[in-house]
C-alpha cells in the first residue's frame, strides 16, 4: 500500500518546507518535491499542513478496572482523531500495574484494542522495588512514581524506597510531585469551616503552590544526588519552573519537565463558570502562574506539553468536592487547543510540534517516531489551520461523553491522521481497523 501527500506544507525540525510525502510499507520512503510514483492513494494537501503526529507522554485511559470511564479503545480513537498518533499511559489502573505480569496484561489489551501507537508505565509503590527492577528500557517507557495521593498503593512517601528506586534504576522515573502532609493539612482547614461541600474555587489553595514546589524541589535533589533520569510531569506553578535548565540540549539533560494543556489554558478564575470539571490534580492555579508556565515553555525550561488526559463521568464530576474525583478528558482537543494559540501568537507551529512531538521523542528515546525523516515510521496528521468548528456533545468522541471545552469555537481541525502509514482518521470518519503498535525505545550508548 502506497500513499501520496502531495503539497503539503511540513512542520518539522525547526522549518517549513512544501514538499510532497510517499509512504510505503508503514513508513516515509520519501521526502521530495514533485513526486510522480505510482500510489494506491493520492491527498492532495494544498493549503495544509503536515506534522508528525502528537506524542503524549501521560494519559489515563482507565484500562482495566475502571472501563466505565474509558478504554483503550474508546480513547485511543478520540486520540487519532486529534491528532495524537502515539501514547504512554499510568500504571493507576485497577489493579495498579506495579508487577511484570499486571504491566503485560495492560500491553495484551493495547495489542488487541488500540488505534494509536502504544507505551505503558511500570508502577512504582513503597515495596515493590525487585519488580520495578526487572522492567524492560526497550519496550516500556519509564516508572512511575506518585509523589501525592493517588489510586490505590501508590503513594510513595517512603524515602529509604524513594532513594532506592532512584539510586537503583537507569530507566527514566517519571513523577507527579504533590506534597502529601501539605495538602492533608489544607484539606482540613477547609473541611472545618465548609465540611464535605469545599467550594471548588479553594482547590488551588489546598493542593497548593506550597504543596508542589516542595515535593519538586525534594524530588530533583534526590535525582541530582544519585544520579537517576527524573522527568516531573506537569508542572502547575510558576516558581517549580525555576528549577530546571534551558541551557542545555534536550538530549543531555538528566532533569526534564512537562507542562499539560489544561494549565495553559485555564486559571482558578475558571471555577466560578466550570466548577469540578476543572478540577485536576494538581490543581489550575492562577494567572501569574499560567503565565510562568508559558514563559517556561518558550525558553525550554519545561520540554513537553501532554494532557494528563483523564476521563471520569458526568455523574462523578457533579459530586461535592470531596467526592468528586480529579482529572478530565484532553486527547481529543490538545493539538487544536494549541493550534489555536499559535492562531492567538503566543507559539509558533514549529514549536508546537517541537514540544508536542519531537521532544516527547527525544526525552523517553522512542525509536523511529516523532520527526518526519525518510525510514522512520508514518505517523502524521494534516491539519487545515481555517476551518472553523465548535466542540459539541455530538463531535465528542470520549466514552464519558463531556468535554472541559465544550461550547469553545476553534479556528483549526485536524483532516487527516496517519498511524504506521494507515489513514486512520479522514473528515470526521474513523476506520474500523486498528493499526497501533507497541512504542519501543533505543538503549542508553
Amino acid at each position: 500500500m502506497k500513499i501520496l501527500i502531495k503539497n503539503a506544507q511540513i512542520v518539522n525540525e525547526g522549518k517549513i518546507i512544501q514538499s510532497d510525502i510517499l509512504i510505503e510499507n508503514n513508513l516515509i520512503s520519501k521526502i521530495q518535491p514533485n513526486i510522480s510514483e505510482e500510489a494506491n492513494q493520492i491527498i492532495d494537501a494544498s493549503g495544509k499542513y503536515l506534522l508528525p503526529g502528537v506524542i503524549d507522554d501521560q494519559v489515563h485511559f482507565r484500562e482495566p478496572g475502571l472501563t466505565h470511564k474509558g478504554d483503550i479503545e474508546s480513547e485511543s480513537r478520540s486520540a487519532i482523531a486529534g491528532g495524537t498518533t502515539s501514547f504512554i499511559e499510568q500504571p493507576n489502573t485497577v489493579p495498579n500495574a506495579v508487577t511484570q505480569e499486571l504491566l503485560a496484561d495492560k500491553y495484551e489489551l493495547a495489542r488487541q484494542k488500540s488505534f494509536a501507537n502504544y507505551g505503558f508505565m511500570m508502577g512504582g509503590t513503597n515495596d515493590n522495588l525487585e519488580e520495578v527492577l526487572k522492567t524492560n528500557p526497550r519496550n516500556v517507557p519509564g516508572i512511575k512514581l506518585f509523589l501525592g495521593s493517588s489510586t490505590g498503593n501508590m503513594l510513595v512517601d517512603n524515602p529509604e524506597t524513594l532513594e532506592n528506586i532512584f539510586s537503583n534504576t537507569k530507566m527514566l522515573i517519571a513523577v507527579h510531585c504533590e506534597d502529601e502532609a501539605t495538602i492533608r493539612a489544607n484539606t482540613q482547614k477547609y473541611l472545618d469551616e465548609y465540611g464535605e461541600d469545599i467550594p471548588v474555587k479553594f482547590h488551588h489553595l489546598i493542593r497548593s503552590e506550597e504543596a508542589c514546589y516542595k515535593s519538586s524541589s525534594k524530588a530533583i535533589e534526590l535525582a541530582k544526588k544519585t544520579g537517576a533520569r527524573l522527568h516531573v510531569f506537569h508542572l502547575s506553578t510558576a516558581i517549580e519552573t525555576e528549577l530546571f535548565r534551558n541551557d542545555i540540549p534536550l538530549k543531555d539533560k538528566k532533569i526534564t519537565a512537562e507542562v499539560c494543556v489544561h494549565h495553559l489554558t485555564f486559571t482558578n478564575e475558571d471555577y466560578d463558570t466550570k466548577g469540578g470539571l476543572i478540577k485536576w490534580n494538581p490543581a489550575v492555579k492562577t494567572q501569574k502562574d499560567k503565565d510562568g508556565l508559558w514563559e517556561a515553555l518558550l525558553d525550554d525550561r519545561i520540554d513537553v506539553i501532554a494532557t494528563d488526559h483523564a476521563p471520569h463521568t458526568w455523574e462523578e464530576k457533579q459530586n461535592v468536592y470531596t467526592k468528586c474525583p480529579s482529572g478530565a478528558p484532553l486527547v481529543q482537543h490538545s493539538l487544536v487547543v494549541m493550534l489555536e494559540n499559535y492562531k492567538n501568537g503566543k507559539i509558533s507551529l514549529e514549536r508546537i510540534v517541537e514540544k508536542m512531538a519531537h521532544n516527547p521523542a527525544i526525552l523517553f528515546r522512542i525509536e523511529k517516531r516523532g520527526f518526519i525523516r525518510e525510514g522512520y515510521k508514518a505517523d502524521l496528521v494534516l491539519v487545515d489551520l481555517n476551518q472553523n468548528w465548535t466542540v459539541k456533545k455530538e463531535n465528542i468522541l470520549y466514552k464519558c461523553g463531556w468535554s472541559p471545552l465544550e461550547g469553545t469555537e476553534f479556528h483549526s481541525k485536524v483532516t487527516h491522521t496517519f498511524v504506521n502509514g494507515n489513514l486512520v482518521y479522514e473528515n470526521g470518519k474513523i476506520t474500523q481497523e486498528k493499526f497501533g503498535e507497541r512504542l519501543l525505545f533505543e538503549l542508553e550508548g
